[in-house]
């Protein structure tokens, strides 16, 4: 929210942006640490906007005349002293004698398709459209130039008076707030005057509308705050609303209470802000949705895309179709997305850490004595390390074959040395004794080393323990095959991230798991020991949510969507899930 900085030195009106809420402060004078101005200066709307930057802090004071001087900072430290408040007293004196009216303020009369301005105006009704949007009827008094979007709602669900006569006017702006404003509008009571930042003025179509019909203009206060973007109650007794209220007493002989009936109802269109089409919906490369989407629908649905805020109000099961834009994802450190799932038991875990896998490791590798198996060829050497014995074990029926063909137990080795190993040898399989007889490692650890490639086995579904492995038979040893005569229920590397999806008429958090190796176009097991298609994904993540950027800032994608329910706690939940999308190949 930009704060009118207070400098009678100088004639330059500069905007700084604050964190604080205005509606808690009031009036504010403005006075800052001369050595923590670390702030960047750019034009905006033909004035100087300061963008606040690490170690930037402001000390703000109430600007009514006598009233306490009480700091109000977001500072963890700072320091006023006697001067200061002289300082703070002048100028609230000088403040007092200036017009601090913003000049970007624009009337509706005014207001032009594409623009984002200040306007200041009087709540007529509001009503709460969904969870993510509310509805503001406001006016200024003026009467606007364009036709204007009319966004209906029955009459029990509004709340302020009826405003039909100020609509067949032109004279109410429905103004569909959004996200992080949405706690201002709820406390907001009809009648009270408002001041809205970096408002946006779009030409909208509503449905049904015919293709030589005009275009609607519609007001939207998008989440966020960017450029001060914001809202804020103004007390009834300020000196810039008196222009305002002389504007709106000029209507005052309107019938506001003209009956509603279906005729009057049918005059203007029901139209809530999910069937409101935006612009570009039907052409992707205007304005706000410049090009293609960054992603593509393989499925075969025939179904006509629809906005979040009608999918969370369908009835699972469901496929449908939505644009939307990723405002978050999770987990952020990616390396964290790659899962391991049983597709027996449907479990999935994380990726064990290298730490504790290399702790079984050692643990396994201590005081270790070689087994001793009819079956297997065996060769040992002492490692330098006291007390522990390095052995290499192979199936008699396999010696003197090439050592791809080979199936390699490796008994006292550490992690880090099975590693090396295994950038030259296919499969390796650690296991450790137990008696004198081989056993496996702890699942916790893999149950085979495949060149970069590691592989793990499910605890709950796998045997305990293999006797008399049969090697007979097997022309190549994959993982699959390994798996078998070591009696291990594989586990299958996946993805799974969970996108928080926005297309202005609300958000829903869907997961990307089934299909993630399509979205990709990348493997997840060939993922697990690639750093460069590791990189990859993370190239793809950046240019869905460009780091520091707005969400207006970030690319439209098509998705296909499952919307399903589950048992949770004996209670079905819903859930939404993507799929068949994958990411346009660049």
């Amino acid at each position: 929210m930009p704060v009118e900085k207070v400098n009678n030195s100088s004639d330059l009106d500069t905007k700084v942006p604050s964190c604080l809420q205005l509606t808690s402060i009031g009036q504010l004078t403005l006075t800052s640490d001369p050595s923590h101005r670390c702030v960047k200066a750019e034009a905006f709307r033909d004035s100087i906007t300061l963008i606040n930057t690490f170690g930037w802090s402001t000390v703000t004071f109430n600007g009514i005349i006598d009233s306490p001087i009480v700091p109000r900072t977001s500072s963890k430290s700072f320091f006023y002293g006697e001067a200061d408040k002289r300082r703070v007293q002048e100028l609230r004196q000088w403040a007092a004698n200036q017009s601090l009216c913003s000049d970007l303020n624009t009337s509706l009369s005014s207001v032009q398709p594409h623009m984002y301005f200040d306007f200041t105006c009087q709540l007529l009704a509001k009503a709460v459209m969904h969870s993510g949007c509310i509805l503001l009827k406001v006016w200024d008094g003026t009467r606007c130039q364009l036709p204007l979007l009319q966004v209906a709602v029955p009459p029990d669900e509004l709340e302020g008076e009826c405003t039909l006569a100020k609509d067949k006017m032109n004279l109410t702006a429905n103004v569909l707030v959004y996200d992080n404003h949405l706690e201002v509008a709820r406390d907001l009571k009809p009648g009270a005057f408002l001041r809205f930042y970096n408002l946006r003025a779009l030409l909208q179509k509503v449905p049904g509308q015919l293709p030589d019909q005009p275009e609607h203009l519609g007001f939207h206060l998008h989440g966020g705050t960017v450029y001060g973007r914001g809202l804020r109650s103004l007390p009834a007794e300020t000196p810039d609303l008196l222009s305002l209220k002389s504007v709106l007493e000029k209507h005052v002989d309107l019938d506001e209470h003209e009956e509603v009936n279906d005729g009057t109802l049918l005059e203007i269109w029901y139209t809530p802000p999910e069937s409101i089409v935006l612009p570009n919906d039907e052409n992707p490369g205007a304005e706000e949705n410049a090009g293609p989407a960054y992603t593509v629908q393989t499925c075969e649905h025939n179904t006509q895309r629809i906005t979040l805020a009608q999918v969370k109000r369908s009835t699972p099961p469901l496929s449908c179709h939505v644009r939307a834009r990723v405002k978050k994802y999770l987990p952020q450190q990616l390396y964290q997305c790659l899962k391991l799932f049983c597709s027996k038991c449907k479990t999935m875990k994380d990726v064990p850490d290298d730490s504790a896998v290399a702790n079984i490791f050692l643990e396994s590798a201590r005081d270790n004595q070689p087994c001793d198996e009819q079956w297997a060829a065996t060769s040992s050497a002492n490692s330098r390390e006291p007390g522990r014995t390095i052995s290499m074990h192979v199936s008699k029926d396999m010696v003197g074959k090439s050592s791809h063909m080979q199936l390699i137990f490796i008994e006292g080795m550490t992690l880090d040395e099975i590693s090396v190993l295994s950038r030259d040898h296919k499969n390796l399989v650690p296991v450790r004794s137990e008696n004198s007889k081989m056993t496996r490692m702890d699942l916790t650890a893999p149950f085979l080393f495949s060149g970069k490639k590691r592989y793990y086995g499910c605890k709950q579904c796998s045997r305990n323990t293999f006797e008399n492995p049969v090697f007979t038979g097997v022309e190549t040893w994959d993982e699959q095959a390994v798996a078998a005569v070591l009696g291990v229920q594989m586990m299958q590397y996946r993805f799974l991230i969970q996108f928080e999806l926005d297309d202005v008429t609300d958000t829903i958090e869907a997961l990307l798991w089934e299909d993630a190796e399509r979205f990709f176009h990348i493997s997840a097991v060939d993922a697990s020991g690639c750093q460069d298609l590791q990189d990859r994904i993370q190239t793809i993540m950046d240019t869905i949510q460009p780091p520091e950027s707005s969400l207006e800032e970030r690319p439209w994608m098509d998705f296909c969507l499952s919307v399903y329910t589950v048992k949770d706690n004996d209670r079905n939940k819903v859930c939404y899930q993507i799929t068949n999308t994958e990411i346009v190949k660049q």
